[in-house]
């Protein structure tokens, strides 16, 4: 496993329970790749992933991105997001990818998309975020 900035702090119970964990990073180019468990308790009744877990998953992809391009020293909170739903997520690993591709002082923009091991990029998703200090 690769070591980030992201090692220094406590998984928050939220990534927790989506089954987070960091599977690589790029932090020079701005780009991570998260995994998660897609469980069955988040399925919804026609028996996929609920679409707002997968937001939540997609959600903690972007953010993370943004902490570990800046070596933990910018946390991020979501101004808006805006997601495309192109296929339907099944039960089991879910991977998460995010890119930085534009941070100022003030606001980041970042693209990430959800992908499933059958599937590539099933969702794709585009946040602003407003980047503050850490501490």
């Amino acid at each position: 496993m690769i070591s980030t900035a992201l090692d220094a702090i406590p998984t928050p119970p939220c990534s927790q329970l989506l089954g987070w964990r960091v599977l690589d990073a790029r932090p020079e180019d701005s780009w991570i790749r998260i995994g998660f468990e897609g469980k069955p308790e988040f399925r919804n009744p026609a028996g996929f992933i609920q679409g707002g877990i997968l937001s939540a998953m997609l959600d903690d992809t972007m953010g993370p991105a943004v902490f570990v391009k800046t070596n933990g020293r910018l946390y991020t909170s979501t101004i808006s997001m805006n997601i495309s739903f192109l296929a339907p997520a099944k039960v089991g690993p879910i991977i998460g990818e995010a890119t930085v591709v534009q941070l100022g002082k003030t606001v980041a923009f970042i693209e990430g998309r959800l992908m499933d091991e059958t599937r590539p990029a099933p969702r794709d998703g585009h946040c602003e975020c407003a980047a503050g200090g850490s501490g």
